[in-house]
């Protein structure tokens, strides 16, 4: 039985999410990330993005291609509750949906043909369903399999749709190799020296050849070109990890400092998860040095949590062992991963604490949802400087 597989991604969902709360930025170019001179942009809205704006690009950057941009701080939790909803009306035409992020998944649609119509239909009503209680905007795109499916929904973008019929191989073969899902510069740098353009060009290719530029994923690449990909759609897959990261206005040296980056990282990331009803069993921190060196650290907890105190504990010590270094650091981060959800899984070696502090981390959530983020926290997260180093008054 042919399968039909649709891949939904919603379009410049933070910056989206942002203009539709606040009509005063609509049709205006706005970034969301961090505003300090050395920020990075997380979501450009499509009217930064005519300027050559893009997300992993340097606040500064952004604002030389496009001094009238707009940048404001994300709101990560608000983010996933919307996130909820949209997700909520994937499993109203499916329970097979498979999240990739808060903003895209895959549906299995194929057992659904008989309630809602076709790939097409189907696709076009979850489109409108979020466009009429969402107020936002998604673009879909429909194939037999789900590689082919997550090219086709970057068709039409922004508020667009796309559909791939039986003719896989010949809607694949005229694009550019990096429209491939997986290949990103260094891989396509190479491949197009070997004068593969074309993804109909690796269609074509002997899998030996592309095994010597690609290593074993040759195979699977050849294969991908050709529109074969069985992979099944699997549902209720959670995120991998929920983390935090800052590059910091100046270079820090001091443990202490380190500590209080970890410490606002560690709040961050425990008030997603507690929004998320999610909780974590490894915690892993990153450090960027002055001179772009880049580590990371994790170790797996003896049980699972998904509060503050218990996040920042492991950090602490694992940021120990990084400590101390004569360049300085530039970018302090924190993840939490190997996600779940439900009651908490017990252990023989848990910290009888962790139920209390798990209880303290509900009722701040629950305080901050009704007086604003900032309404209650740490006393020791408070902070005489705002996000571009000035002293605010």
């Amino acid at each position: 039985m042919a399968r039909t597989i649709v891949h939904v991604d919603m379009d410049a969902f933070f910056a989206s999410v942002e203009q539709r709360d606040d009509p005063s930025l609509r049709g205006r170019p706005l970034a969301v990330g961090g505003a300090s001179r050395r920020g990075v942009v997380a979501a450009a809205s499509y009217e930064a993005r005519r300027f050559g704006i893009r997300s992993a690009m340097p606040t500064a950057q952004a604002r030389q291609l496009c001094p009238q941009l707009i940048v404001i701080a994300p709101r990560h939790g608000h983010y996933s509750e919307v996130s909820r909803h949209v997700f909520a009306i994937f499993r109203r035409f499916t329970p097979l949906v498979e999240g990739l992020s808060l903003d895209e998944a895959f549906l299995d649609v194929s057992g659904s043909h008989a309630l809602f119509g076709d790939g097409e239909r189907i696709a076009q009503a979850i489109r409108q369903a979020i466009a009429s209680e969402l107020h936002l905007t998604a673009s879909a795109g429909v194939a037999p399999c789900k590689f082919v499916a997550k090219i086709a929904s970057d068709m039409n973008k922004p508020d667009g749709l796309y559909v791939v019929g039986d003719d896989v191989a010949g809607f694949l073969a005229p694009l550019p190799i990096e429209r491939m899902w997986g290949v990103g510069k260094v891989a396509a740098a190479r491949l197009r020296e070997a004068g593969y353009r074309r993804i109909g060009d690796l269609a074509a290719a002997d899998t030996r050849a592309l095994q010597d530029l690609l290593g074993s994923w040759g195979i699977e690449v050849g294969q991908l070109a050709r529109g074969i990909d069985p992979r099944p759609v699997v549902a209720g897959r959670a995120a991998k990890s929920i983390g935090e990261e800052r590059t910091l206005e100046r270079d820090i040296r001091s443990g202490a400092e380190v500590e209080h980056e970890l410490l606002r990282h560690c709040a961050a990331v425990a008030g997603r998860l507690t929004d998320a009803g999610l909780w974590a069993q490894v915690v892993r921190i990153k450090i960027k040095y002055a001179d772009f060196q880049l580590i990371t650290r994790q170790r797996r907890l003896n049980a699972p949590c998904f509060d503050t105190d218990s996040l920042y504990g492991v950090a602490r010590e694992l940021s120990a062992q990084l400590l101390p270094h004569p360049k300085g650091i530039r970018l302090v981060g924190v993840a939490a991963a190997e996600l779940g959800s439900g009651p908490l899984q017990q252990s023989l070696f848990a910290d009888p604490g962790q139920e209390r502090r798990g209880r303290v981390q509900r009722v701040t959530q629950e305080l901050q949802a009704r007086f604003g983020a900032h309404g209650i926290g740490r006393a020791s997260l408070l902070d005489t400087r705002d996000d571009d180093g000035e002293e605010v008054g």
